[in-house]
């Protein structure tokens, strides 16, 4: 979609996304290259960054319902997913990405053509049973690391970022289902009288959320080595 015609909420709650990712980042940053007594794997900052990626996903299903090349946009997503595995197998083989949001992201668009032309009642229903399905294989483990997009891995898996599509395939399918009865019109929702310079920015962000997720990381870290280090 040109600028002119993006749906401003999309890219208002993409940029709220955006941020939300960025401050989570940081308080990884913090407690994995500095040693802070910050524990991201559980409580508030864990829902924090949950919470940053749901979003993502469930605006992602619904943008596939408004965009008319989600195959190359698929493909775009997910070939920087996996300049992100080759980043990170580089400076730790042993945490290395090989399956994170972008992948599930680009995986999901690439499949858009058809997913998009489902009934919302069997979109809906398709995302309770991955939902469920990944309660199911999330203590399954194997020998081969093929099975990893579907959730189940294998022994001593460990990664820096991991959301196999059992069952975050199932949120996106539910981001679909919503952008089908919403925004069957492709109109924003939203009156324009939204529009301030605080909904600009958020948009600003939005519109440009895969280069700030693949830039934010090094940016990030320089700057806490020019503060900590």
């Amino acid at each position: 979609m040109s600028p002119a015609a993006r749906i401003m909420e999309i890219d208002c709650i993409r940029g709220i996304a955006i941020i939300l990712m960025v401050i989570f980042h940081t308080v990884f940053d913090l407690a994995y290259f500095y040693n802070w007594p910050i524990d991201y794997l559980q409580g508030f900052w864990y829902y924090q960054g949950k919470a940053a990626a749901i979003l993502f996903m469930l605006i992602s299903g619904i943008s596939t319902t408004l965009s008319r090349s989600s195959m190359r946009r698929g493909l775009t997503v997910f070939g920087a997913g996996m300049l992100i595995t080759a980043a990170t197998y580089y400076y730790n083989p042993t945490m290395y990405i090989q399956f994170g949001i972008l992948h599930l992201l680009g995986f999901s668009m690439f499949i858009a053509p058809w997913t998009t032309r489902l009934p919302v009642l069997l979109l809906t229903s398709t995302a309770i049973i991955f939902l469920l399905a990944g309660n199911v294989v999330a203590d399954l483990t194997t020998a081969s690391p093929w099975l990893l997009p579907l959730g189940i891995k294998p022994v001593n898996f460990a990664s820096l970022d991991y959301y196999p599509l059992l069952p975050y395939l199932g949120i996106i399918f539910f981001g679909i289902a919503i952008g089908k009865m919403l925004y069957s019109s492709k109109q924003s929702l939203w009156p324009s009288a939204l529009t301030n310079n605080f909904a600009c920015g958020l948009r600003y962000l939005g519109r440009h959320s895969l280069l700030i997720y693949l830039i934010h990381q090094p940016i990030l870290l320089a700057i806490l080595f020019l503060f900590l280090s």
